[in-house]
């Protein structure tokens, strides 16, 4: 007899344990009649993931429409591996005139430089990444494969 693999759904905690993991993810969004995907770096704080990215094509078609999903893998092996999709309105930062939108983005900018410390400085790696985005974690799912034979 051939044990199969067992999928489930991961509990919050195994979500937000797994975001808190790992800093790249795809990106997917529409434009018109074409769905893009593309990887990108993020941090993630206290329910939120940070971004930046760079002005172009993506930011262009995010500014129209800013609805998203991020997808963030772990693969062990074939039956053996966790998934969360995160799904929402993408917010760009920017620090303005207003306190709580200032606040969200210098809380973005510190979280970026926990993962890039020259993020956003002369020795910036990525000097042309100054766009923030802000991604709040509430819809939320995560799916799991255990291998046959394990609990």
């Amino acid at each position: 007899m051939t044990l199969r693999p067992t999928f489930a759904t991961m509990e919050r905690a195994a979500i937000d344990a797994l975001l808190a993991r790992h800093v790249v993810a795809r990106l997917a969004y529409t434009h018109r009649d074409r769905v893009d995907i593309e990887p990108i770096h993020y941090v993630y704080v206290d329910g939120w993931l940070y971004l930046r990215t760079q002005p172009g094509t993506k930011l262009s078609t995010l500014i129209h429409n800013p609805w998203v999903a991020l997808e963030i893998d772990e693969v062990r092996a074939l039956y053996d591996w966790e998934s969360v999709v995160v799904r929402g309105r993408l917010q760009l930062l920017d620090d303005g005139p207003h306190d709580a939108a200032r606040t969200r983005y210098r809380v973005a900018v510190e979280a970026i430089r926990t993962l890039v410390p020259e993020a956003f400085t002369a020795d910036d790696p990525t000097p042309g990444r100054v766009i923030v985005c802000a991604l709040y974690v509430d819809d939320v799912e995560g799916r799991r494969a255990t291998p046959a034979g394990v609990a």
